[in-house]
């Protein structure tokens, strides 16, 4: 098994942490969700710290929570703000391949639905399609492989993207 890391980056509801299960089981990789990560080490919700600190301390314990994850033969779904922090994608990209999940606004928006409850770290008066706008910039400066996910399952999400990382010769364990 490869110690390279699969890294997902992209807007809250592309997919990240339901396709990176499934690319895990697919790989025989281990799986890290740096959401769930967080939660563990604040004893918080998402939500929570935004609503009691702010998004900026969101992105701040994001982007420390980034820089010391220490994971070999991982695939990384990581917060939909993990972009924010230059040295935390850096960290993340010294060993692995990170890739963007992109799907259309109007997607995110079918699949998050009411944004003020997923602890979504935004500027309090920022409009869902300001963030989406700011972001998707950020995901494609990051993003070594850009995957369309919009209109498939995670499924075949994830199928694709083991086809592109097998084509590219960096995807562990496919045979």
């Amino acid at each position: 098994m490869s110690s390279k890391n699969i890294v997902l980056i992209g807007m809250p509801g592309c997919g990240k942490s339901t396709v990176g299960v499934l690319l895990a089981k697919r790989l025989g990789l281990g799986f890290t969700d740096t959401d769930l990560v967080i939660q563990q080490e604040t004893g918080r919700t998402l939500q929570a710290i935004v609503d009691s600190d702010g998004y900026e301390a969101l992105r701040r314990i994001e982007g420390q929570v980034l820089l010391t994850l220490d994971v070999k033969g991982h695939v990384i779904a990581t917060g939909g703000s993990a972009v924010y922090s230059d040295s935390a994608m850096a960290h993340l990209a010294r060993n692995g391949v990170v890739v963007f999940l992109d799907i259309p606004l109007e997607e995110v928006v079918r699949r998050i639905g009411d944004h003020s409850l997923r602890g979504i770290s935004r500027h309090p008066d920022q409009t869902l399609d300001n963030l989406f706008r700011e972001r998707y910039a950020l995901y494609s400066r990051y993003g070594q492989i850009t995957l369309a996910a919009g209109e498939q399952t995670p499924d075949q999400v994830c199928e694709a993207l083991v086809a592109e990382l097998d084509r590219r010769s960096i995807a562990p364990g496919v045979r």
